[in-house]
Protein backbone atom coordinates (compact mmCIF):
# COMPACT_ATOMS: atom_id res chain seq x y z
CA UNK A 1 0.00 0.00 0.00
CA UNK A 2 2.62 2.76 0.78
CA UNK A 3 4.59 1.75 -2.51
CA UNK A 4 1.76 2.00 -4.50
CA UNK A 5 0.87 5.58 -2.45
CA UNK A 6 4.71 6.67 -3.34
CA UNK A 7 4.51 5.95 -6.78
CA UNK A 8 0.87 7.98 -7.35
CA UNK A 9 2.72 11.06 -5.67
CA UNK A 10 5.47 10.74 -7.74
CA UNK A 11 3.10 10.24 -10.77
CA UNK A 12 1.26 13.27 -9.57
CA UNK A 13 4.52 15.26 -9.45
CA UNK A 14 5.56 14.55 -12.68
CA UNK A 15 1.94 15.68 -14.26
CA UNK A 16 2.00 18.85 -12.44
CA UNK A 17 5.75 20.05 -13.78
CA UNK A 18 4.65 19.13 -17.36
CA UNK A 19 1.67 21.22 -16.71
CA UNK A 20 3.28 24.21 -15.65
CA UNK A 21 5.87 23.98 -17.68
CA UNK A 22 3.60 23.96 -20.75
CA UNK A 23 1.39 27.24 -19.09
CA UNK A 24 4.88 28.94 -18.91
CA UNK A 25 4.65 29.03 -22.50
CA UNK A 26 1.92 31.19 -22.83
CA UNK A 27 2.22 32.99 -20.01
CA UNK A 28 3.98 36.52 -19.70
CA UNK A 29 5.67 37.73 -16.62
CA UNK A 30 7.34 41.05 -15.90
CA UNK A 31 10.54 42.00 -14.07
CA UNK A 32 9.44 44.82 -12.37
CA UNK A 33 12.00 47.61 -10.12
CA UNK A 34 10.79 50.55 -8.32
CA UNK A 35 13.59 53.42 -7.39
CA UNK A 36 12.38 56.14 -4.90
CA UNK A 37 14.60 58.66 -5.99
CA UNK A 38 16.57 58.60 -9.79
CA UNK A 39 19.10 56.62 -8.82
CA UNK A 40 18.51 52.83 -10.07
CA UNK A 41 20.70 49.95 -8.42
CA UNK A 42 20.63 51.98 -4.39
CA UNK A 43 19.41 50.43 -0.98
CA UNK A 44 15.91 52.02 -1.45
CA UNK A 45 14.80 49.58 -5.11
CA UNK A 46 12.58 47.16 -4.57
CA UNK A 47 12.25 44.17 -7.40
CA UNK A 48 9.11 42.18 -8.15
CA UNK A 49 8.02 39.91 -10.58
CA UNK A 50 4.26 40.26 -11.98
CA UNK A 51 2.02 38.61 -13.60
CA UNK A 52 0.05 41.80 -15.02
CA UNK A 53 0.79 44.92 -15.27
CA UNK A 54 -2.88 47.24 -14.42
CA UNK A 55 -1.94 50.48 -14.61
CA UNK A 56 1.24 52.43 -15.78
CA UNK A 57 1.45 55.90 -16.03
CA UNK A 58 3.92 58.43 -15.25
CA UNK A 59 2.76 58.74 -11.48
CA UNK A 60 0.95 55.71 -10.97
CA UNK A 61 2.23 51.45 -11.31
CA UNK A 62 0.16 48.79 -10.32
CA UNK A 63 0.60 45.34 -11.00
CA UNK A 64 -0.61 41.58 -9.64
CA UNK A 65 2.56 39.94 -8.19
CA UNK A 66 3.47 36.22 -8.11
CA UNK A 67 1.50 36.08 -5.03
CA UNK A 68 -1.52 37.04 -6.83
CA UNK A 69 -1.05 40.63 -4.27
CA UNK A 70 -1.95 43.98 -5.78
CA UNK A 71 1.33 45.97 -5.31
CA UNK A 72 0.34 50.09 -6.17
CA UNK A 73 2.85 52.65 -6.30
CA UNK A 74 1.64 56.44 -6.33
CA UNK A 75 3.90 59.42 -6.62
CA UNK A 76 2.79 63.49 -6.99
CA UNK A 77 6.47 64.08 -8.70
CA UNK A 78 6.46 61.06 -10.59
CA UNK A 79 8.04 57.68 -10.59
CA UNK A 80 10.98 56.13 -11.63
CA UNK A 81 10.52 52.28 -12.92
CA UNK A 82 11.12 50.10 -14.93
CA UNK A 83 9.68 47.27 -16.61
CA UNK A 84 11.59 44.61 -18.31
CA UNK A 85 10.15 41.13 -19.87
CA UNK A 86 10.93 38.19 -17.07
CA UNK A 87 11.60 34.46 -18.79
CA UNK A 88 9.94 32.01 -16.23
CA UNK A 89 10.77 28.90 -15.77
CA UNK A 90 8.28 26.22 -13.82
CA UNK A 91 10.14 25.45 -10.38
CA UNK A 92 13.08 28.35 -10.41
CA UNK A 93 12.61 32.17 -9.13
CA UNK A 94 15.53 33.33 -10.25
CA UNK A 95 16.43 37.41 -9.99
CA UNK A 96 18.27 39.40 -11.99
Amino acid sequence: MNRLRRVWNTTKKVIRYIYESIKTLFTKRYFVTVSFNSVYGDSDDRTFIAKKIIVQKEKHLKFRDEENKVVEYRSSGGLNFIIEDYEYKYGTRKTK
